[in-house]
């Protein structure tokens, strides 16, 4: 898909070619009984799309045949919408039918995930644009291991922000990471590490992660109350995520927050509040509001569903 600023398939680092082949390799670890009755004839296939959808994972695809000698063209762009109830011949795979076949199903896998991903992303993003709220809609790293590339890509294509990529990418200072800290405390002192205590651990967080990042690394620190949050934003985290808020509490703190932190000399702007915990397309729209400048869920790419392929093999 060609975004407003370029081809996604630019973004993709050299080791997802690895990881095709290790698919490949995962569905054939050693004899194709199928392929060696199938025979070396050279012939085309046409996948279909036969369900609504946004078509996503092109670089994917294209790679699985690639790897195999085989040739892909395309008849509809990343990006583009798939009817209902219809089967669109969205494009035409060239090569060996032994080929063809050996990389059928690892494409179609990879495909089907990756675009209902998409147009799951595509479908939240839209109902929150349609409410008025012009914010960051972004994944999770709630992940399937080892096909994390191709998910986060689908957010792309589906229009949303793919958050951090991994545990490298941005220090997010969660709920254990801050009690760990204040329970390292107590255990110095006579206390327990309680309420006050995981309060007063923030800073000493944000501080030992900064230490380690430096200046380009972002710091977001997940918080379960004004009080943490406003401990997160004098210790300096750029984003501060309020984890599972009830709607009310987030438009509450989130004002509060802003307003608050602007009257000392901190604009709107200087810091981002994030919002998470069990949102999805059914009541997303209720935490949102001018306060609030990203919202972060699992919905738009854990156990969604898929959209549907198939590839039709003729000889040539």
């Amino acid at each position: 898909m060609a975004s407003a600023h370029g081809d996604l398939r630019h973004l993709l680092p050299a080791t997802y070619k690895r990881l095709i082949s290790e698919w490949l390799e995962e569905d054939c670890p050693s004899f194709d009984y199928g392929g060696f009755v199938v025979g070396e004839s050279e012939g085309e296939a046409k996948l279909l799309g036969k369900s609504q959808g946004i078509i996503a994972g092109v670089p994917f695809f294209d790679e699985v045949f690639a790897q195999l000698g085989c040739s892909v063209e395309w008849h509809h762009t990343e990006g583009s919408s798939l009817p209902q109830s219809t089967k669109t011949h969205v494009a035409t795979v060239r090569g060996p039918i032994r080929k063809i076949l050996l990389g059928e199903r690892v494409a179609l896998n990879i495909l089907a995930r990756c675009s209902g991903i998409a147009t799951k992303t595509s479908s939240l993003l839209n109902t929150l644009r349609n409410h008025g709220w012009q914010g960051t809609l972004a994944g999770t790293r709630k992940t399937t291991p080892g096909f994390r590339v191709a998910e986060k890509y689908g957010i792309l294509v589906g229009g949303a922000d793919p958050h951090r990529h991994d545990l490298s990418s941005m220090t997010m200072l969660k709920d254990n990471h801050v009690w760990a800290c204040a329970n390292n405390e107590a255990s110095k002192t006579t206390t327990a590490g309680g309420e006050e205590d995981i309060a007063a651990a923030i800073p000493k967080a944000v501080a030992a992660a900064r230490s380690v990042g430096g200046f380009s690394t972002k710091v977001e620190v997940e918080v379960r109350s004004v009080e943490e949050a406003n401990a997160a934003i004098e210790a300096g985290a750029d984003v501060v995520m309020l984890d599972n808020f009830d709607s009310a509490g987030v438009r509450e703190a989130a004002r509060h927050l802003k307003e608050s932190w602007a009257a000392r000399g901190k604009p709107r702007g200087t810091f981002l509040i994030e919002v998470s915990g069990g949102l999805n397309e059914g009541n997303a729209t209720e935490y949102v509001c001018e306060d609030v400048d990203i919202l972060s869920t699992s919905s738009i790419h854990q156990g969604v569903g898929i959209v549907d392929f198939s590839l039709k093999v003729s000889l040539r």
